[in-house]
């Protein structure tokens, strides 16, 4: 199966995709897009896709969420994950040796989303299915629909329009064709779904009833030859005549389960140098309107015009229109509007954990869930427990799970080991390098002591512990290959006097980290929860970036992931709510500290500003009472650990992951 391959702008490096194949020498397609008005109708254009990719193959489904003018793209947030969960109805058609991949896009007007995505995923088909003509139609109205018809015109790719009239017990293929790169195409694809579904493949030529035995007999050898060149070993010529073309194809195709023909349409320009000329031409408008069975019409991505040059502009002219599209959302707040709408999930829609484990076991990736701990007897046990019986007995999602603690006091350690999680000491994990106090020091370490492709950190002072703080944040990473990194937010009520007080938490948070974020990274504003404690990444990343060892490691993970990564490489997800023990306002101050030295050093390094050196590193704190006056002088920098790569031990411990 073929690795996925994401370049969103900015988002290229969010996972590890194959190289681009080259085409296959059959001249099928790879890379197949499915845009879905209605994913309840996408199992005949799946298994359409799945035959015209030989060798195996990517089907990406499409969903596109329309935000109108006027409106910010973040508005579509919402219908955003309902398109996510209709899409996933889709993966039930997937069939062995054919990867499916699900895509939400927001956008304005979905044509020119599909132009998008298609040119991001180097498609190599678009396929769209189409219900048939509604009524009567006029001339003014759109072949197809205003959707379909503009993509068409656009032509990012080769083209595939579906009318469906069912998919099942294929028997005879017909395959009319007059010659010329489109039906050079559509006997190709009609070749390779008589394989599919073992059917006869008829290719269908009319010729006048009145023509000389000699015209007869050299249309016959042409298209003999045009089977022989371009089709297989299950296709046959059929020369029929006919005063009428499309009546006679009609009347074929009554013995026929499956029609496949190409356009014929040849652009031109009328006076005012507009464009002329059908969709696919006449006479297959008419055929994919008028016929009862299921009909494809396909095109091929370069016209049918006059000169190479009228070519090779017709080839820049799509190139510009894909440039057009990205441009409109290439701006820092259009970008963050559309990323918040298209990347922000729900844990909900990955509360199926059979499905989880299953695209698990069909990327042939494992998962490691570690929690940090200092001091936390009140709830590890809990955490631990459900961990194991939920994500590990039950659903085998998580393949290891570590405890790695920070010399805890209490009997935080003994809980977790009674309870079946391995537990280390941070500072007994490679002490060559000696020890730091901090949270970002253990999670650093915890990468050596893991070995999972997926790593994923839950914070442990949680009361109200749930399984989807680990499946909720790896979630999206096993459904969309784009990303790399997600963290979670959630509802966070604060505890004040015995009682539960909404909307209390995280204070940090805005009155520190997102100030500072917008003024100086707006490409990570749209994060809710920029310092939660809960989220998951690719460990091809993860080793590749430095870890602040104290507070800053999720404010320095969000940094240096997003330039690695962009925008499209990220990702986060909404766990609904977490009551957990809240600071004091001392050590909030002290945290906020160390935020802001760490924001100020990675601006003086990416912004070549010098601010860090200027700054202090220690933090003062008045303390006063009856008997004495003074301020208490504590350091508070935090130090920062390499990537893990760099460190030999690593490397020898994982040479496949970082070989």
């Amino acid at each position: 199966m073929r690795g996925s391959s994401t370049t969103r702008r900015g988002s290229a490096a969010a996972s590890t995709p194959s190289p681009r194949a080259a085409p296959a020498k059959s001249g099928l397609p790879d890379r197949i897009l499915l845009p879905l008005a209605n994913p309840r109708t996408a199992a005949d254009l799946v298994t359409i896709g799945a035959g015209l990719m030989e060798h195996g193959g990517v089907l990406i489904a499409l969903g596109i969420v329309e935000v109108p003018e006027g409106m910010p793209l973040s508005d579509g947030a919402t219908r955003a994950r309902q398109a996510r969960r209709l899409l996933q109805r889709v993966l039930e058609f997937a069939p062995a040796g054919v990867e499916l991949r699900t895509i939400v896009r927001i956008g304005r007007r979905a044509a020119e989303g599909i132009v998008e995505v298609a040119a991001e995923e180097e498609s190599d088909l678009i396929i769209f299915g189409w219900g048939g003509p509604a009524g009567a139609k006029r001339s003014s109205e759109a072949v197809f629909s205003p959707t379909i018809d503009e993509v068409v015109r656009q032509a990012p790719c080769d083209i595939a329009v579906v009318k469906q009239r069912g998919i099942r017990d294929v028997r005879r293929v017909l395959a009319p064709v007059r010659g010329g790169p489109h039906a050079e195409l559509a006997l190709r694809f009609a070749s390779a779904l008589g394989r599919h579904f073992s059917a006869d493949v008829e290719v269908l030529h009319v010729v006048p009833p009145d023509v000389s035995d000699t015209v007869r007999s050299l249309a016959e050898r042409a298209l003999t030859s045009f089977v022989r060149q371009h089709g297989g070993d299950e296709t046959h010529p059929l020369l029929v005549p006919g005063t009428n073309v499309g009546e006679a194809i009609l009347h074929e195709a009554e013995e026929a389960q499956l029609v496949v023909m190409g356009g014929t349409a040849e652009p031109g320009t009328d006076a005012s140098g507009s464009a002329t000329g059908g969709l696919f031409g006449a006479l297959p408008e008419t055929i994919v309107q008028q016929a009862r069975q299921t009909v494809i019409v396909v095109k091929t991505r370069e016209r049918l015009t006059r000169t190479t040059f009228e070519r090779r502009s017709a080839q820049a002219e799509t190139l510009e229109a894909a440039d057009r599209a990205a441009e409109e959302g290439r701006s820092a707040p259009a970008r963050v509007d559309r990323w918040f709408a298209e990347s922000n999930f729900h844990h909900q829609e990955f509360g199926d954990l059979g499905r989880l484990v299953a695209l698990k076991q069909r990327q042939g990736i494992t998962i490691s869930a570690i929690l940090p701990t200092l001091n936390e007897a009140a709830t590890i046990g809990p955490i631990v427990r459900r961990t194991r019986r939920e994500l590990m007995e039950r659903f085998p999602l998580v393949d290891e799970l570590l405890v790695i603690d920070s010399s805890s006091t209490d009997e935080t350690c003994r809980i977790a080991e009674g309870e079946g999680a391995r537990v280390v000491q941070h500072a007994d994990v490679l002490p060559r390098y000696g020890s730091y106090r901090g949270k970002g020091e253990a999670l650093w370490k915890s990468l050596h002591e893991t070995n999972g492709d997926l790593v994923a950190w839950s914070d442990t002072d949680i009361q109200d512990w749930h399984p989807r703080f680990f499946y909720g944040t790896l979630g999206p990473l096993l459904s969309e290959p784009r990303i790399g990194y997600v963290k979670a937010y959630y509802q966070r009520p604060i505890v004040e006097g015995g009682l539960l007080k909404e909307g209390g938490g995280g204070r940090v948070t805005e009155l520190v980290a997102r100030p500072l974020i917008n003024l100086f990274f707006p490409e990570l504003s749209g994060y809710i929860q920029p310092l939660a404690g809960e989220y998951a990444g690719r460990r091809t990343h993860l080793e590749q970036i430095p870890f602040f060892t104290g507070y800053a490691v999720e404010i320095g993970h969000l940094i240096d992931l997003s330039e690695r990564l962009g925008l499209g490489g990220l990702g986060q997800v909404d766990l609904d709510t977490r009551i957990h023990r809240n600071q004091e306002l001392e050590g909030l101050s002290r945290m906020s500290f160390v935020i802001l030295q760490a924001i100020m050093k990675r601006l003086e390094e990416r912004k070549r500003a010098r601010l860090f050196a200027e700054l202090g590193s220690t933090m003062k704190l008045p303390r006063s009472s009856h008997s004495r006056l003074a301020l208490e002088v504590i350091e508070l920098a935090d130090q920062e650990r390499p990537p893990i790569v760099r460190i030999p031990e690593y490397v020898e411990r994982h040479p496949r992951d970082v070989g």
